[in-house]
C-alpha cells in the first residue's frame, strides 16, 4: 500500500492521474476513483485529484467550457444558447465562444480579432494559431504597395489603436469605481447606492463596446456602412464620457 500511495501521490501532483495505469507494464488497468480514495489518505492531494477528474470531464465535452475571465474563474459554462450578451453566472464575465478570443468583442467580428500586433516589437501575428501574419490568412491586408498608402495605413491603424486603447483603460477605471462604490455602500449608515452601482456597470459596458468599435470600424471598407458606424460611435461616446 506505501507503494501505491506514493505512486499514485505522485501521478495526481504530476496532472497525470486521469491516464494512468498499474505500475507493472504488463498490466494496462486503470485504478478508480473509489481505489484511489482508498489508498491516498491526503486531502489535499484528493482534492487535486476530483479537480483532475473535473477538468479531465470539461476538456472531453465539446458543449462545456471554462468561463475565460482572464482573472481568473473556475465557472463552468454550457455552450448551448450563449449567444452574445450572456455573462457567466458567477463573475459576470462575457466570454466569446466562436474563436479563442478570451472576451466577447462586439461590434468587432472574430476574423477581426484574429490579426493581433504586439505594442512592444509591432510584430503581427494570428491570434488562434500564433503564427505571423501572412496573405494565406483571411483578412490579410497589405500597406507596401506604395510608401504613401504605407504611412496612411499605419497613421490609421495608430489612431484606431490609441482610441481603443483609451476606451479599453477607461474600461478598467469603470471596473475601478464599481468596487470602490460597492465597498463605500457596504459601510453602516451610508443610503443605497444602487443606482450608482448600476451607472458603473452600464459605464463599464459602453466603454467596451467602443473599444471593440475601433477594430470593427478599422477592419470595415464600406464607406457607407462605415459613416453611419462612426456617426453611432461619436453619440455613444459622447453619452458615455457625460455618464
Amino acid at each position: 500500500q506505501p507503494c501505491w500511495s506514493e505512486y499514485l501521490t505522485t501521478r495526481i501532483e504530476q496532472n497525470m492521474v486521469v491516464s494512468c495505469t498499474c505500475p507493472i507494464s504488463e498490466c494496462h488497468a486503470q485504478p478508480t476513483t473509489a481505489f484511489i480514495c482508498s489508498i491516498v489518505s491526503s486531502e489535499e492531494i484528493i482534492a487535486k485529484y476530483e479537480k483532475a477528474l473535473l477538468r479531465g470531464y470539461v476538456e472531453c465535452c465539446s458543449n462545456l467550457t471554462w468561463c475565460t475571465n482572464p482573472q481568473g474563474c473556475d465557472q463552468i459554462l454550457l455552450k448551448n444558447g450563449l449567444g452574445y450578451g450572456a455573462a457567466c453566472s458567477k463573475c459576470s464575465w462575457i466570454s466569446c465562444f466562436n474563436c479563442n478570443f478570451p472576451e466577447a468583442h462586439y461590434p468587432a467580428s472574430c476574423s477581426h480579432m484574429s490579426h493581433m500586433t504586439c505594442a512592444k516589437c509591432n510584430h503581427g501575428f494570428c491570434w488562434r494559431c500564433l503564427k505571423p501574419w501572412r496573405p494565406t490568412h483571411k483578412d490579410y491586408y497589405n500597406c507596401s504597395a506604395m510608401v504613401s498608402k504605407a504611412a496612411w495605413q499605419e497613421k490609421r491603424f495608430q489612431d484606431y489603436n490609441e482610441r481603443c486603447t483609451f476606451h479599453h483603460h477607461a474600461k478598467e477605471f469603470a471596473i475601478s469605481l464599481r468596487n470602490r462604490v460597492y465597498s463605500i455602500s457596504e459601510m453602516p449608515k451610508i443610503r443605497t447606492l444602487t443606482f450608482v452601482l448600476d451607472a458603473c456597470k452600464v459605464l463599464e459596458q459602453a466603454r467596451k463596446v467602443l473599444a471593440y468599435s475601433c477594430v470593427y470600424s478599422y477592419y470595415n471598407q464600406d464607406t457607407e456602412s462605415i459613416d453611419i458606424v462612426e456617426q453611432q460611435t461619436e453619440s455613444l461616446e459622447l453619452h458615455t464620457n457625460a455618464l
